[in-house]
């Protein structure tokens, strides 16, 4: 098993005629990832690498059998775009763009949770689980199919631990990209809970940032869990006041910071972990 995304996916690409959406359409095709067609208005009937383009979401669902969306288009079309998309019946969407307006993605995580579905994004690289698809701009190089999921802010920081698990040999699930914007589709409490209903996953790496709620938010599911979860959060040494990287990424005052955050992590049962090798030791530690 996997969540979210497996070799059985049928994925279209809304944006799929544009330079970033037609880049990366190539590289998920070449992974293996099943992608179905695309959606770009006012396009329909091109194609794009031999795949179906249509004008809208309804009719690439109809043709297709489409079930999952990764949307390559400007912050400013990501609403409707993912709106159309959700309405439609697609139950998985991955956003990549990123700085999308707040009050847009409000409305879209409204629609979604309406409508009984999950969006990654914005701002993420996406979701890989490897050796079945890959969805967004993962550099498939440091993934390897395994027992260990992982769920980061952080596309860099998904890279890396990746890297570890792989180089250390437990290989991963499933990893996936919350985002880096202030307000995104899913939280951390979402992801490790569907990770818990997964009987391949047998821990998760949890890897936060500087700023907002999100890692305070997972701390009562965390406490549920079976499935032990390790936990990172980057940014030790961020000064306050400052936005490190993503725009969700600042601390104000004591609220926010990077040790705050992993000592509430860790009251809740979460293993922490300051560095990248202290993964693979306390997985071994965990016996997983």
């Amino acid at each position: 098993m996997a969540i979210l995304v497996d070799r059985h996916s049928h994925v279209m690409v809304q944006g799929i005629t544009g330079g970033a959406g037609k880049f990366h359409t190539e590289r998920m095709l070449a992974y293996g990832t099943n992608i179905v067609g695309g959606v770009t208005p006012g396009k329909g009937g091109q194609s794009v690498f031999e795949k179906p383009v249509f004008d809208t979401v309804a009719e690439c669902i109809e043709k297709t059998g489409a079930d999952v969306s990764v949307i390559f288009l400007p912050a400013a079309a990501v609403k409707e775009a993912a709106i159309e998309a959700i309405r439609a019946g697609i139950k998985f969407l991955v956003v990549i763009p990123e700085h999308i307006p707040i009050h847009d993605m409000l409305h879209v995580r409204r629609e979604a949770v309406a409508h009984g579905a999950t969006v990654i994004g914005g701002n993420t690289a996406g979701v890989i689980t490897p050796g079945e698809a890959n969805l967004g701009i993962m550099p498939d190089i440091a993934f390897s199919p395994g027992r260990v999921g992982t769920v980061s802010r952080s596309g860099s920081i998904t890279y890396y631990v990746a890297d570890t698990l792989t180089r250390s040999g437990y290989g991963e699930s499933t990893c996936v990209g919350l985002g880096g914007d202030p307000v995104l589709g899913s939280t951390f409490d979402e992801i490790l809970w569907k990770f818990e209903q997964d009987d391949k996953t047998k821990a998760v790496v949890m890897t936060g940032e500087i700023g907002g709620v999100y890692e305070e938010r997972a701390t009562e599911t965390i406490s549920r869990m079976k499935t032990p979860v390790l936990a990172m959060v980057g940014g030790i040494f961020a000064p306050p006041g400052k936005r490190m990287g993503h725009a969700g990424a600042i601390v104000e005052g004591r609220m926010g910071t990077a040790k705050e955050k992993l000592d509430m992590l860790a009251a809740a049962g979460a293993h922490a972990c300051r560095t990248f090798t202290d993964i693979p030791e306390t997985l071994k530690k965990l016996g997983v």
